[in-house]
């Protein structure tokens, strides 16, 4: 059952002082239903009852999802989402009880940066991720699709002739548009044909999933709003692991929603928090994520700017965490 008052809360943080004073709420949510995290953060030796900032809060090293079931509940899981990857690779699994968190965090974080669904037409070229039944990304796309209310939204598994027309003319769809797209699906429709979409929104997804040699932001980003004839390539920072997504409307900077907040970790001290400017790891406070862990250790490297904006610069070499091999041991 749903903590209805926790969870307005969540979506209720207006300020600083709101974000704190609820994420140590969670916090405390956490450590005493989830038992992996209360297991980790024991085994860190942190005194929960002396935590009294968010930035003090431990983060879950993001692995953990790879080889255990995070769960901040006692119910039956209906479900799960999962991470997608090469057959040679183990997938993280973000195990649920209900998708209403998800469903009220990605519709109220899409309206809060972009509008009212409604307003928009989406056409979503996501190939590769239409063959998962597991994909975070389809579910929210297809509620954004259905909240759209326009009979041109819908899915494209490969570059069709239907697509290339709607493009062509995007004025025909009586919307502004939205395009979503895996990166090297984007990259093959622009080598198809090139296109003035003018104010329509492109949402750039995933990298290249083995299809194309990666690029470097810059070089992606400038090959697409030269093909698709817009100003700006738009993408958003989400994973399996988490409830809520960070948005950027160009040049890969990113904000979050009031319930979500970044912090840059030192890489060779996790536990250390260095200041904005600096290059780092990036952990991410989900409030959203109530039921599951909401302080996670990712495995991206960024930097985050004075305004609390940030940006992705890598990941890092190595699979696994110290923190989480010690938890496996135990």
């Amino acid at each position: 059952m749903i903590d209805r008052v926790l969870t307005d809360k969540i979506f209720g943080i207006q300020t600083a002082d709101d974000f704190n004073q609820v994420a140590l709420e969670v916090f405390k949510f956490q450590y005493c239903n989830n038992e992996l995290y209360r297991r980790f953060v024991d085994l860190l030796k942190v005194d929960v009852e002396s935590v009294v900032r968010w930035e003090d809060i431990p983060c879950l090293p993001i692995e953990c999802f790879k080889t255990n079931k995070v769960v901040s509940y006692t119910q039956p899981s209906i479900d799960y989402f999962q991470s997608s990857a090469t057959t040679s690779m183990v997938t993280s699994k973000h195990y649920f009880f209900t998708t209403q968190l998800y469903t009220r965090s990605f519709l109220s974080d899409f309206e809060m940066f972009w509008g009212n669904p409604s307003q928009y037409c989406i056409l979503a070229l996501l190939p590769n991720y239409l063959h998962q039944t597991h994909s975070s990304l389809i579910f929210m796309v297809s509620e954004l699709i259905k909240q759209t209310n326009c009979s041109h939204s819908k899915f494209y598994d490969s570059i069709t002739p239907e697509l290339i027309s709607l493009l062509r003319n995007p004025k025909q769809l009586g919307k502004k548009l939205i395009l979503f797209g895996v990166s090297y699906s984007l990259l093959d429709l622009v080598e198809t044909e090139t296109f003035s979409l003018g104010d329509a929104v492109v949402f750039e997804t995933g990298g290249m999933k083995g299809r194309r040699k990666e690029m470097v932001r810059e070089e992606l980003h400038g090959i697409l709003t030269k093909g698709l004839g817009v100003d700006s390539i738009a993408s958003e920072y989400g994973m399996t692991e988490l409830f809520s997504q960070a948005y950027s409307k160009g040049n890969g900077i990113y904000n979050t929603p009031p319930w979500m907040k970044i912090a840059i970790r030192d890489v060779n001290s996790p536990r250390y928090r260095i200041g904005r400017g600096r290059v780092g790891g990036i952990d991410v406070i989900d409030l959203a994520n109530l039921y599951s862990c909401s302080f996670i250790s990712t495995q991206d490297i960024g930097r985050q700017y004075a305004d609390d904006s940030f940006e992705v610069q890598g990941r890092f070499d190595f699979s696994d965490t110290r923190g989480c091999n010690l938890l496996s041991s135990m």
